[in-house]
């Protein structure tokens, strides 16, 4: 296919390297001639570097380095060496995020290119829709979002807007599958899937900081050994842009007429007005300069404890830690919540407020368990709990007490979002999974992270979550709601309505 893609900044280059690698032949055009240049430069370097790498071959890469075109202007009717009279069959544009200067071009592009030629935009936050309608044919356009860096980034959004023809979604989803990447089909709302499913976890994660549960350090390192990411939020945050993650949120949050699960913090703000956007700026959650620790920051230690102290377990979550000696009457209390507070298990149960603790059973199997202390909690005790917890050679995270504690808090939010995504029908619950698991690096799809929770637990955390706190971000949604009073997977289908 003879593709032409429009904007040679990052994701333009990174999407012409995809395409030429995958065989086709790829015009590249920008309205500044030096950054065709310098993108053309770039490309032929990848291409240098995965001969070097071994990961292609020489008569590989000199066909890719001869199939990408340099153009002198993003409208030019016809390309190759010879201008032969070749038009494009696909234009992807990756020009700058603004409606105007997207509609700009795809009319510049109508006025010269053929009937035939597809369009696509790779916004990852504009409506297409609302692109396609100020064009002449809107039926000719699509979104196609690829994610950074698009050659390590598998992933591919086919969106169709409202009046794109059905086959013009169905040659992007082809082009991508045949290229090497995985195409899902998203419906045109805001923030497509990724970005949307993604707000499950860093607005989960602000509301934790807001309420001092932990601070971001802690907070990052529960994400990563208890819930298994790669990077905890805020170490995310600083990766793509602070100021990016807020866009996004505020986006997502207004498309969808602030919709509570959705609800941004209001702790960006001050944080983007003060230029700590992340390692953009050097300095963002954590610092980048030199000599920092950056994401590395050394853990706090709490020294001082009693491993060997008697230990009382409440409940049927925890098994006890052996202990010397039976507990007494000042034996530590553990109390293994599941949506609900420490606070409200020491005056349901009558428990001693000032030995009582509370553990994440989410944490028990995982490198790092997680103890939440209440305002009544003896220094003692929490010493005392640390050391009982890390015998076996278990990090220990303290945090403050909230019900749910951090992991379950941010599991929660996660699975609640994407079922909310299913239920609005903007992806297949199956493209949910393969696009959240590719585009965030989640270590499974939310669906099947809830599934393998279990879909009637997480209704009771939910629940327990929603009537604790009386914060209507908690609601479950009928998605999760049905599928766990039926007994069904998470993944279950929206069954067809008779014609």
């Amino acid at each position: 296919m003879r593709i032409r893609v429009v904007g040679a900044g990052t994701m333009g280059r990174g999407i012409a390297q995809w395409a030429v690698t995958a065989g086709h032949t790829v015009e590249l055009a920008d309205a500044r001639p030096e950054a065709v240049a310098d993108a053309v430069a770039f490309v032929h370097a990848m291409l240098e570097r995965a001969v070097a790498k071994g990961r292609t071959s020489r008569a590989a890469a000199d066909r890719a380095r001869a199939a990408l075109v340099p153009l002198d202007s993003p409208y030019d009717a016809a390309s190759g060496s010879a201008h032969d009279g070749t038009a494009p069959e696909l234009v992807i544009e990756a020009v700058l995020e603004d409606l105007d200067v997207k509609v700009e071009l795809f009319t510049g592009l109508e006025r010269t290119l053929p009937a035939a030629t597809v369009f696509a935009t790779n916004t990852s936050s504009l409506s297409v829709t609302r692109i396609g309608a100020r064009l002449d044919d809107p039926g000719r356009l699509a979104g196609l979002h690829f994610f950074n860096p698009v050659p390590l980034m598998k992933l591919v959004e086919v969106v169709p807007g409202t009046a794109t023809r059905a086959g013009v979604t169905e040659l992007l989803t082809a082009l991508v599958a045949d290229s090497g990447h995985r195409p899902v089909t998203v419906a045109d709302t805001p923030g497509f899937l990724v970005n949307h499913a993604g707000r499950g976890l860093v607005t989960e994660a602000f509301a934790l900081l807001e309420e001092s549960v932990a601070g971001h350090p802690a907070l990052d390192r529960i994400a990563r050994d208890v819930l298994g990411l790669r990077m905890g939020p805020f170490e995310l945050m600083d990766l793509t842009g602070l100021d990016v993650t807020a866009s996004v949120m505020d986006t997502v949050w207004d498309g969808f007429r602030h919709a509570d699960r959705l609800r941004p913090s209001y702790l960006p703000a001050n944080r983007l007005a003060a230029g700590l956007y992340g390692r953009k700026s050097r300095r963002g959650f954590y610092a980048y300069g030199e000599g920092e620790a950056g994401p590395s920051l050394p853990e706090p230690l709490i020294e001082g404890g009693d491993p060997a102290r008697a230990v009382r377990v409440t409940g049927s979550e925890l098994a006890a830690p052996a202990t010397p000696h039976e507990p007494g009457d000042d034996a530590l209390v553990l109390v293994p919540t599941w949506g609900t507070s420490v606070a409200a298990a020491v005056a349901e149960q009558g428990l001693p407020a000032e030995r009582t603790l509370g553990v994440d059973p989410l944490s028990l199997d995982t490198p790092r368990r997680v103890l939440a202390i209440t305002p009544a909690t003896g220094e003692d005790a929490v010493r005392d709990a640390v050391a009982v917890l890390a015998r076996d050679g278990h990090a220990v995270t303290v945090v403050r007490d909230t019900a749910g504690s951090v992991a379950q808090r941010l599991l929660a939010s996660i699975v609640n979002v994407a079922t909310g995504i299913a239920e609005r029908g903007i992806a297949e619950p199956d493209d949910i999974d393969v696009a959240v698991t590719l585009g965030l690096g989640y270590p499974r799809g939310p669906l099947a992270w809830g599934d393998g929770v279990c879909a009637a637990r997480m209704l009771t955390l939910l629940r327990a979550l929603h009537t604790e706190t009386g914060d209507p971000r908690y609601r479950p949604t009928p998605w999760l709601t049905h599928r766990a009073c039926l007994g069904l997977p998470l993944s279950t289908p929206m069954p067809r309505l008779p014609e």
